[in-house]
């Protein structure tokens, strides 16, 4: 993760969010770690797609930042568990 703030930002607000962000992955992750990040990516992006946007801090609230997150996880699922009930069926259907 890189972060990159002009000559003309408050340094304290930047530090507040990335404070802010290792907060969310800490909450997310559970004692978040270096090997987290590395395997799971792709949701530490997705948590900071919800905290900023076009290098702005877009919620504030962690506890919203977490029900989206919650919410994109659940969607995971229900995408896994419809490909792999597609699979089943097409499996079941292959051997009439």
């Amino acid at each position: 993760m890189c972060f990159a703030i002009e000559n003309d930002d408050n340094e304290l607000i930047m530090l507040d969010i990335i404070h802010r962000f290792v907060e969310l992955l800490d909450r997310y992750f559970g004692n978040v770690c270096e090997l987290d990040i590395i395997f799971n990516f792709h949701k530490a992006y997705w948590i900071l797609d919800e905290l900023i946007i076009a290098g702005e801090l877009q919620e504030s609230s962690k506890k919203n930042v977490m029900k989206a997150i919650s919410q994109q996880d659940q969607l995971l699922v229900d995408e896994e568990g419809k490909e792999s009930h597609n699979k089943d069926l097409l499996e079941n259907y292959s051997r009439k």
